[in-house]
């Protein structure tokens, strides 16, 4: 089975059997993808790189690294480092990777989710999302503290995007709300851009690979949701792009969805 980023930078296959999908809600998954990681897994040994221009990896702790593509910044790789906890590769070392980056249909889908206490508070990892909580202000960083920003809350409306690209790119699906770029405040910034094939730009850490923004041809603004540190003030409120959706993944939380852009 292949896989790939968005813009080529990095193909590789991986031979089954492949484990099904865990989802991951800790906040150096919520960081690298913009709303929630994903991932199935396999032994190294049934893995393979084909193509690795693109490939660029960011040490997110002291037991494990992450890869994405210096491109256009897509999330498709986490490994344990050598010597990390046993009991996380049993059977071997392991590579675990984003389905959404596979060639679909996968077959797989997801069997947990985990880290469920560190999610957004704009969504719920099962079932609708609560209430949103009070927030006067935003405050978001990439994983590794490269950029760092600030604008006016609460984040509000949250939409959720299945398109091809979103996944690609997020290493699950993406999250985002409507913001006015000029009124970001940034305290650190050290960006790298993506032109879309539609016209816009995708801004990403170059360090990390965190997925930060999306700016549209019409020059609409997006952030995504999950580089935000909790409370927001946001709530997920419904899901487009649902004909290009992911198989491995079901969704549970009653919110409007549309098949395309918009229905």
């Amino acid at each position: 089975m292949r896989g790939s980023c968005h813009c080529g930078g990095v193909v590789y296959e991986v031979d089954p059997p492949l484990r099904d999908v865990v989802a991951c809600h800790c906040s150096q998954c919520r960081k690298t993808s913009g709303h929630y990681w994903a991932a199935s897994s396999v032994l190294v040994e049934r893995f393979r790189l084909i193509e690795d221009r693109g490939l660029e990896w960011f040490d997110s702790s002291d037991m494990a690294r992450r890869g994405f593509c210096r491109d256009c910044g897509a999330s498709l790789f986490w490994q344990p480092k050598p010597g990390a906890d046993p009991s996380w590769t049993p059977d071997g070392p392991t590579m675990h990777f984003s389905p959404a980056s596979l060639d679909q249909p996968t077959g797989l889908k997801i069997i947990a989710h985990i880290h469920k206490e560190d999610r957004g508070d704009y969504y719920e990892p099962e079932g609708p999302p609560c209430a949103a909580q009070p927030a006067s202000g935003l405050h978001g960083s990439c994983l590794c503290g490269a950029n760092q920003f600030s604008l006016s809350g609460p984040m509000g409306e949250v939409g959720a995007c299945h398109c091809t690209q979103c996944r690609k790119l997020s290493g699950h699906y993406s999250a985002s709300f409507w913001a006015d770029e000029d009124s970001v405040t940034w305290k650190a910034r050290e960006i790298r851009e993506y032109a879309t094939q539609g016209g816009g730009r995708r801004g990403f850490c170059p360090v990390c690979g965190s997925s930060l923004w999306f700016r549209a041809k019409d020059g609409d603004f997006s952030m995504e949701a999950g580089a935000f540190d909790r409370p927001t003030g946001g709530r997920l409120t419904g899901h487009i792009f649902m004909a290009e959706a992911g198989d491995y993944y079901r969704l549970d939380d009653n919110l409007p969805q549309a098949q395309h852009w918009e229905d």
